[in-house]
């Protein structure tokens, strides 16, 4: 995602919570390694989240990150942006892949088996995500998200990301499954929380304690 000098071990993907303020997004990148910026639209219309995204594309890419727009590929499209994460079934996903994966990189999710995650991964999209947008609101990780996060990791080639939990440390949980990214949200701006600091310490656990990644 960010493949310039990218450690070799699971790296942070963030997920912009709703209503965040752009400035406080941009901030957490200033904390070190993040290979990629997620935007879910959430409950703003294409034009009040054009004018969001364009705030924060082209800030998180001169820290080189990549921004991948939730749903929406005209804003993923008019704002620069790097890719565009998208939710359904295999058959439009393929549809989408075939019109947009020249230009953006495209990453789904929703899959909650074995046999969805395979279905979807037959499309080849760039990433498959386990989670769901706006429900790490426990500790750790879902348990079924580790599973077959590690079970992806094992067998399939497609990179996978599994959501984390509001507490920093549900990275590392996430890491020792092999797992190519960790997605962090509440985690990283919950509270009064420093968002760079939370990133640099996550950073730091990781470079001690993630397993090194093949390839």
């Amino acid at each position: 995602m960010n493949p310039t000098e990218a450690p070799s071990r699971c790296r942070i993907v963030l997920i912009a919570p709703p209503e965040l303020e752009a400035g406080r997004l941009i901030a957490a990148l200033d904390g070190g390694d993040v290979a990629s910026l997620i935007l879910p639209g959430w409950e703003m219309d294409d034009d009040a989240f054009q004018l969001y995204a364009e705030r924060i594309v082209p800030a998180a890419q001169e820290h080189g990150v990549a921004v991948v727009i939730g749903e929406s590929s005209r804003v993923a499209m008019r704002t620069g942006a790097d890719g565009l994460h998208v939710e359904t079934d295999r058959r439009e996903l393929e549809e989408i892949i075939a019109k947009h994966q020249a230009k953006l990189m495209i990453g789904t999710g929703g899959a909650t088996n074995r046999d969805d995650a395979l279905e979807l991964g037959e499309a080849r999209p760039d990433y498959l995500f386990f989670g769901r947008f706006g429900y790490d609101n426990k500790p750790e990780p879902h348990p079924r998200n580790l599973k077959l996060g590690q079970w992806w990791a094992e067998m399939v080639q497609v990179p996978c990301i599994v959501a984390g939990g509001v507490e920093l440390d549900s990275a590392l949980t996430v890491a020792a499954t092999g797992v190519e990214f960790v997605a962090l949200s509440e985690a990283i701006f919950s509270g009064d929380r420093d968002p760079a600091e939370s990133v640099a310490t996550v950073n730091a656990a990781l470079d001690a304690q993630a397993p090194q990644l093949e390839g």
